[in-house]
């Protein structure tokens, strides 16, 4: 176990940004307190530790509040060695970097015009994501070499733990689309490093139930159709 610190984490439930904070954290060994935040009302401290952006997640470390996900990964990787999230070589960590923020803009933009569209608008996004799903695919394969059962290896790393926070995501747009997203013929690697994340001992207690996620989606998308230009 990583040495334990002043360490508090504020998210919220359903958040996959939240969820890799979570992950990192439990897969370094780290105890921490958490604290989740209602974002329609949100708390004086979360105001406080966040007056950027206000949004969670925020780590705070010993009374220093470090916000945005990737910065806080990456602040958790150089805190608590052991396991390593990114690889030693400069060429490969900057290559993890890449894809990480290749799959954070495409991802969370294709999640939204699924979840929030119907028809041939969906179905064009749905199309797109499949699309960049495959960059990511080949990509991740072409530039980390990467022999699984995850994207980092043998163990899992910095887009594992991305990716795989990501589960409850792609479950909710499979029962929207009503199609499998993450096939594993077409996306071999994809497939494993989310199978083998979810499946980790660590993760499991993090779970988010699909009921529930589906149940805060389906609100969202109809208030959202509700409110789109006839």
């Amino acid at each position: 176990m990583a040495e334990a610190k002043g360490v508090k984490v504020h998210g919220f439930w359903a958040s996959p940004y939240c969820l890799m904070i979570h992950h990192a954290l439990k897969l370094k060994g780290v105890a921490y307190e958490y604290v989740e935040e209602d974002l329609q009302n949100k708390s004086e401290s979360l105001l406080e530790l966040n007056p950027v952006h206000k949004k969670v997640p925020v780590l705070v470390v010993d009374g220093k509040p470090i916000a945005e996900s990737l910065v806080i990964l990456e602040f958790i990787d150089e805190m608590w060695k052991e396991p390593p999230l990114l690889p030693e070589d400069p060429y490969k960590k900057a290559k993890v970097r890449f894809w990480a923020d290749f799959f954070y803009k495409k991802f969370v933009a294709a999640f939204y015009a699924i979840t929030e569209s119907e028809g041939e608008a969906q179905e064009k996004a749905t199309k797109e994501l499949i699309e960049h799903l495959a960059t990511l695919e080949n990509g991740c394969r072409k530039d980390l070499s990467s022999k699984g059962p995850f994207i980092n290896g043998e163990k899992p790393g910095l887009l594992d733990v991305i990716i795989g926070s990501s589960s409850s995501g792609f479950r909710v747009l499979v029962d929207l689309v009503g199609m499998e997203l993450l096939e594993k013929e077409k996306l071999p690697l994809l497939h494993s490093c989310v199978a083998s994340f979810v499946d980790l001992e660590v993760t499991k207690d993090t779970v988010i139930p699909h009921e529930k996620m589906t149940g805060l989606i389906l609100a969202v998308r109809e208030k959202a159709l509700a409110s789109a230009p006839k």
